[in-house]
């Protein structure tokens, strides 16, 4: 019982029991995001990193942006079937 009310006076159980209720759709996006970008990166890897289009970097970010984005739109397609 003393654990219990110890746990309940703590200033940052609610912060993290709210991260844990929030953030978790996020964390599975950036998450599959991620894999998606490991499958995506190395078949546009030599278009990448040719110069062509814009700065290598720039353009590996914004392909892992538009993945965590897909995921995320997937992932929200899913939860509302």
């Amino acid at each position: 019982m003393a654990l219990s009310a110890f746990l309940a006076t703590r200033p940052l159980t609610d912060l993290v029991f709210g991260a844990f209720i929030f953030c978790p759709p996020l964390f599975k996006a950036v998450l599959l995001g991620f894999f998606f970008w490991l499958i995506v990166h190395p078949l546009l890897r030599g278009w990448t990193y040719s110069g062509d289009v814009w700065h290598p970097t720039l353009l590996a970010l914004s392909m892992f942006v538009l993945c965590v984005s897909a995921a995320l739109l997937l992932l929200s397609y899913g939860y509302s079937q």
